[in-house]
C-alpha cells in the first residue's frame, strides 16, 4: 500500500487549522489536570477561583488590557479609551463590592475589603511601580497574561518580578517604620451610601475630565467599544469595555468566592521567598512573613495560596486564548536594551507592589473598589511614575 496517501495531507492540514492545535491541547490538559487536583485535594472553592483564573487570562489576552500601555496614550497622545474602560470597570465593581463589604458576609463567609495605610511607602512603592510599567513592558497583570500569551520577553520581565517582590518582603518591615497617616475608608468613614455617591462622583468627574482634554487636543473621542463580530470573540480583539467588564466580573467573583478583592503580587513575593529559602536564607525570620495570616503560606503548597492558583490560572488562560486564536508565536530574539529594561522594570515593578501594598490590581482596582482612599493615592503616584517610565523608554529603543 502506498502509505504517502495518508501521510502528506496531515501536516498541511494542520498548517491551515485557524488555531494553535499543540498549545491548546497542553493548555487544556494541564488547566483540567490542576483544576482536578485543586478541587479534589484542597477544595471547590480553590478550583472555582482557578477557574475564574483561566477567565480574567482570556479576557485580559483578548481585550489587551494593559494599564501601563492605556496611561501612556493618555500622557502622550492625550487619548483616553483605555482609561475611560478603567473607570467603568472601577465603577461597575465599586457598585457591587461596597453593599456587600457593608454587609460584611455572605452565605455565612466574612468579607472584607482591600484597605491599607497612607503612607510614604505607599507613594515610593507606587511611583517605583509606575516607572517599571514602562519599562517591564506591562503591569501585573500584563505581565502575567502576556507570559501566558507568548512573549519571551515578558518572561525576563517575569523573573525580574518576582526577584523584586522578593526583596520588596526582605525590606518591607523598615519601610513600614517611615512616615504614615494610617488607613482611611469611605465606608467606614461615611457609610455604604455615602462612600457609593461619593465613589461615583470621582468616576464620573475623572470621564468627564479625560474625555474633555481627549476632545480638546483632537477634536473627537476613540470609543472604548466596538461591536464584535463572529470569530472575534475567538480571534480578538475584543473592545477594551469588554475587558473592562470582564475584569470587573473576575474582581466581583474572587470577593464571593475568596473573601476578599482579588490580588496578584503577593503570589509572587510567595514564590521568590520560597525560591530563595530553598537556598538556605531563613526567609521565615524576615518580618514579612513572621505576620500570623502570612507565615503559614510558607510551608504550605502554592496550591493552597489563592491568589498563586489564581495568577496559575490566568497564565493558562492566556495560553489558550493564544492558541485558540492561532497567535502563539514566541520570539526568541531580545534586543540588549530592551532585555536590560525587562529586568529593571520587573525589578521595580516586584519591590515597588511590596512597598505599595500591591500592584494595579490588588491597591488600585481592589482599593478603589473597596472605597479606600489609598487607591486613589496608588493611582495617582503611580501614573506620575509612569510619566517618568516613558521619558526613559526612548533610551532603551522600546516603541513610542
Amino acid at each position: 500500500m502506498n502509505t504517502r496517501v495518508f501521510e502528506s495531507p496531515a501536516p498541511a492540514l494542520v498548517a491551515t487549522l485557524p488555531i494553535n492545535v499543540r498549545v491548546v491541547a497542553a493548555a487544556t490538559v494541564v488547566a483540567l489536570l490542576l483544576l482536578s487536583y485543586l478541587t479534589d485535594t484542597i477544595g471547590g472553592r480553590h478550583g472555582a477561583l482557578f477557574g475564574v483564573g483561566l477567565i480574567g487570562g482570556g479576557v485580559l489576552y483578548h481585550a489587551s488590557f494593559g494599564f501601563g500601555g492605556a496611561w501612556r496614550n493618555m500622557i502622550r497622545n492625550g487619548r483616553s479609551a483605555g482609561l475611560r474602560a478603567q473607570i467603568m470597570m472601577l465603577a461597575v465593581t465599586a457598585v457591587v463590592f461596597i453593599p456587600l463589604i457593608a454587609q460584611g458576609e455572605l452565605f455565612g463567609m466574612n468579607l472584607r475589603g482591600n484597605v491599607s495605610p497612607l503612607s510614604t511607602s505607599l507613594l515610593a512603592g507606587a511611583f517605583l511601580f509606575g516607572i517599571g510599567m514602562q519599562l517591564g513592558g506591562a503591569c501585573a497583570s500584563g505581565t502575567l497574561y502576556t507570559v501566558g500569551g507568548g512573549s519571551t520577553r515578558m518572561v525576563v520581565t517575569l523573573l525580574a518580578f518576582i526577584a523584586g517582590s522578593a526583596l520588596g518582603a526582605w525590606h518591607f518591615d523598615e519601610w513600614q517604620s517611615a512616615p504614615s497617616l494610617g488607613s482611611f475608608s469611605l465606608l467606614e468613614a461615611y457609610g455604604p451610601v455615602a462612600a457609593l455617591l461619593l465613589s461615583v462622583l470621582i468616576f464620573a468627574t475623572l470621564w468627564m475630565t479625560t474625555t474633555r482634554l481627549e476632545r480638546r487636543r483632537h477634536g473627537n473621542v476613540e470609543p472604548s467599544w466596538t461591536p464584535i463580530r463572529g470569530r472575534a470573540w475567538l480571534k480578538g480583539p475584543w473592545p477594551l469595555l469588554a475587558g473592562a467588564l470582564g475584569l470587573a466580573f473576575v474582581n466581583i467573583a474572587t470577593l464571593t468566592l475568596a473573601g476578599r478583592p482579588w490580588g496578584i503580587t503577593s503570589g509572587f513575593a510567595l514564590w521568590g521567598s520560597k525560591a530563595i529559602a530553598a537556598v538556605g536564607v531563613d526567609v521565615a525570620a524576615w518580618p514579612y512573613w513572621q505576620q500570623s495570616n502570612r507565615a503559614p503560606s510558607l510551608d504550605a503548597s502554592v496550591f493552597s495560596d489563592v491568589t498563586s492558583i489564581m495568577n496559575f490560572g490566568i497564565l493558562l488562560g492566556a495560553l489558550l486564548a493564544a492558541g485558540l486564536a492561532g497567535k502563539f508565536a514566541p520570539v526568541w530574539r531580545i534586543p540588549a536594551r530592551s532585555l536590560l529594561a525587562a529586568v529593571a522594570g520587573g525589578l521595580l515593578l516586584g519591590y515597588g507592589a511590596r512597598l505599595a501594598y500591591g500592584c494595579n490590581i490588588g491597591a488600585f482596582f481592589s482599593g478603589v473598589a473597596s472605597a479606600s482612599l489609598h487607591g486613589w493615592v496608588w493611582f495617582i503616584a503611580a501614573y506620575l511614575g509612569n510619566g517618568v517610565g516613558a521619558r526613559l523608554r526612548p533610551f532603551f529603543k522600546l516603541d513610542s
